[in-house]
C-alpha cells in the first residue's frame, strides 16, 4: 500500500481531486515496498487439450479511453449490444456478428450497457441515463442523476434502476424514465471508482455499495427489504479500510455470492439477506459460479475456485499473476479469464489447470459474455469477437 500513500495526500491537498481515482492506480503497473516494478507473469508453455475458435469478428465501436473494468456489453433476444468510453452504442447480430445499427451520444459512457424489455440503457460520467429502443436505437428518454454512473443500468422492464458513485440509487418508470424513488447509503470518503449494476428482479433489486454492504431493495418503492455487512473495514489508515463491492455477485438458485476488496467473499440468501458463509478474499472482479463452485480473480491476478456450500479453497492457479485479468466467466467446462496483452486462457473448472489459450487482439477489460455454445469477447481496442471452443 505504500506507493499509493502520495496520491491519497495528494488528493486530500487539492480542491476538487476525485479520491476514487485511486482504482486507476490499483490497475497500474504493481510495485512492491521497495518501489520496484512487480512483472506480469510470464506465460508458459503447456500441452492444450482443446483450442478457441473464432467464429467471427468485427469492429464495433472505438477505443477505450480510461474504463474501469470495461465497458460491459450485454446480449438480448440474440443481438450483443456494446459501447464505448466516447458514447458510442452498436447492436450486432450474435449469430453472424453483422452491425445492426449504432448511435453516437455527445457523452462519456462510464459502466456499460444494461438491456430488458425492449431497452438498452446507458448512463454517463456526468449522471446522463439514456434509453435506447433495442430494435432500432432510437432515443426512447433521457434523464439525469445525481453522480457519474460507473456500472450498467439495470431494468426488469418495469423499473429501471440505476446506482451512481455518490451512493444514491435511483428507480426510474421504464416506459418514460420519470424518477419513482431514491434509496441513499453511507459511502466512505475515500472508495475505489466504481460500482457494480443493479441486479434488476420482480421482487427485488440488489444492490452494493463501497462500506462493503449488499442491499434488497424493494423494485416498486425503493424500501429495503434487508441489509448484508459483507466486509467490516479494517485497519489504521483510509487506504487499508477500503472494502469497496465493485465486481457483480454471482447467483445460483436463491443463493447470492459477493465480494469485496481487502475484506470477504459471501453466501447469502437471497429472500432473507442471512448470511451462510463467509471467507476472507479480496477481488474487484465479478464473481463467476459454475459446477457448484464459485471463481473469482484475486486482487494479485490469481484464479481460485471455491465450494459454493462453504467457501472451501477448492484450487488456486497462481500462473497469471499481475497480468491485470479480466472477470472470469464460465464457458464449455473451462474458466476463461483474458488479459491486458489480449490473450484468453482457458482453465480446467476441476482443477484449474491450463486447456487452452489465444490471443485476440488488444488486452481484454471488459467482462465476456456467454450464450451458449458461444463466448462474446470486447478487447480494448473496440472489436467484438465470438469464440467456441473445440
Amino acid at each position: 500500500m505504500r506507493h499509493l500513500s502520495w496520491l491519497l495526500a495528494a488528493c486530500l491537498l487539492i480542491s476538487g481531486c476525485s479520491i476514487s481515482s485511486l482504482k486507476e492506480t490499483l490497475g497500474s503497473p504493481k510495485v512492491d515496498d521497495d518501489g520496484a516494478k512487480i512483472a506480469p507473469a510470464a506465460l508458459q508453455d503447456f500441452m492444450q487439450e482443446a483450442r478457441f475458435t473464432k467464429r467471427w469478428s468485427t469492429n464495433v465501436v472505438g477505443k477505450y479511453r480510461s474504463v474501469n473494468g470495461g465497458i460491459r456489453p450485454a446480449i438480448l433476444n440474440g443481438t450483443v449490444y456494446v459501447a464505448d468510453s466516447q458514447g458510442e452504442v452498436a447492436a450486432v447480430d450474435a449469430t453472424s456478428g453483422e452491425k445492426r445499427w449504432n448511435v453516437e451520444l455527445d457523452v462519456d459512457i462510464g459502466g456499460g450497457v444494461g438491456v430488458g424489455g425492449d431497452l438498452v440503457l446507458v448512463g454517463s460520467t456526468l449522471g446522463d441515463v439514456f434509453a435506447l429502443d433495442a430494435n432500432t436505437g432510437e432515443q426512447r428518454w433521457h434523464t439525469y442523476v445525481s453522480s457519474e454512473i460507473l456500472a450498467a443500468p439495470g431494468t426488469n422492464g418495469i423499473v429501471v434502476v440505476v446506482q451512481s458513485q455518490d451512493g444514491r440509487v435511483v428507480g426510474l418508470k421504464a416506459e418514460d424514465g420519470e424518477k419513482l424513488w431514491v434509496f441513499e447509503a453511507d459511502v466512505p470518503v475515500l472508495t475505489l471508482r466504481g460500482t457494480t449494476s443493479p441486479q434488476v428482479g420482480y421482487d427485488a433489486v440488489i444492490v452494493t455499495f463501497a462500506n462493503g454492504k449488499v442491499h434488497a431493495l424493494n423494485p416498486n418503492s425503493g424500501e429495503e427489504i434487508w441489509e448484508n455487512r459483507v466486509a467490516v473495514p479494517q485497519g489504521r489508515t483510509e487506504l487499508e479500510r477500503m472494502v469497496d463491492i465493485d465486481g457483480q455477485p454471482a447467483q445460483s438458485g436463491e443463493v447470492l455470492y459477493v465480494a469485496s476488496y481487502q475484506g470477504r467473499i459471501g453466501a447469502i440468501a437471497r429472500s432473507t439477506g442471512r448470511g451462510i458463509w463467509y471467507q476472507d478474499a479480496s477481488t474487484t472482479r465479478d464473481l463467476a459460479f459454475g459446477l457448484e463452485q464459485i471463481y473469482l480473480v484475486q486482487k494479485n491476478d490469481a484464479v481460485e475456485a471455491m465450494r459454493a456450500s462453504s467457501g472451501q479453497q477448492l484450487w488456486l492457479n497462481a500462473q497469471l499473476t499481475y497480468r491485470k485479468l479480466s472477470s472470469p466467466a464460465v464457458f464449455s467446462g473451462s474458466v476463461v479469464v483474458g488479459d491486458a496483452e489480449g490473450f484468453l486462457h482457458a482453465m480446467s473448472q476441476t482443477d484449474g489447470h491450463f486447456v487452452a489459450r489465444a490471443k485476440v487482439g488488444s488486452g481484454v477489460t471488459a467482462p465476456m459474455l456467454v450464450d451458449g455454445e458461444t463466448l462474446y469477447v470486447l478487447d480494448n481496442s473496440g472489436k467484438l469477437s465470438a469464440f467456441s471452443i473445440e
